[in-house]
């Protein structure tokens, strides 16, 4: 379980790819200090488990379907990634309850300068929306935001320097991909109405352009 709250960027050093999935070595040097092996680490919003410590960082192994739900199937050599360890329960929660599993990748559609923040927005999926409110919390490459807006297809972000800082935020583009985990507390919440009666098992579709392209009827 992680809290959203990025503690450095660190750097893919390398990737030997096989049939059975990837092997990524990592730079990383604060997180270091109490890094042990088969620890947690969430590495841009993806739970990995440390198998080795090496002299500059760490190295995971990633499953093909990591790589194929995450962002991780598209990295590269030199990427800047997110890092965070697992959280401590007796320190104070700073972000929201992040359990480091994927959800599904969105991709970032507008930013522009506003004030001191960077607004973005991002199209998302609609299993991942059907969770978003305004105000809400969602996890975006690991970290822990709040959002500001929700749209059909997408939902707005602000990132305040500090973040854009100390995060690969800061250095995304219009049209880079990234990795979504919506909010726990709104999944647990729809599956005890689901259970109760209260809600539909699988809530009728919106048939909309994107369902029908999605499906090649367009």
């Amino acid at each position: 379980m992680f809290s959203g709250i990025v503690e450095e960027m660190g750097a893919i050093q390398g990737i030997e790819r096989s049939l059975a999935g990837a092997r990524i070595s990592l730079l990383a040097s604060h997180i270091m200090g109490d890094l042990n092996i088969g620890d947690s680490v969430s590495v841009s919003g993806t739970c990995l488990t440390v198998v080795e410590k090496t002299e500059t960082g760490f190295i995971i192994d990633a499953s093909t379907e990591t790589l194929n739900c995450t962002t991780l199937g598209t990295i590269s050599t030199g990427l800047p990634v997110n890092l965070e360890r697992a959280m401590q329960f007796n320190a104070r929660m700073g972000g929201h309850l992040v359990t480091g599993h994927v959800d599904g990748i969105g991709i970032l559609r507008a930013r522009e300068q506003q004030g001191n923040a960077i607004l973005m927005q991002f199209e998302a999926p609609e299993d991942i929306l059907r969770y978003c409110v305004p105000k809400g919390s969602i996890t975006i490459d690991g970290i822990s935001l709040t959002i500001n807006v929700v749209k059909n297809h997408s939902f707005d972000v602000a990132i305040i320097p500090h973040t854009a800082k100390v995060t690969t935020l800061g250095l995304k583009q219009v049209g880079d991909t990234v990795n979504l985990e919506s909010d726990l507390i709104g999944k647990y919440v729809e599956r005890l109405l689901q259970a109760s009666g209260a809600l539909p098992t699988n809530p009728t579709p919106v048939i909309d352009r994107d369902y029908l392209h999605k499906r090649g009827l367009l």
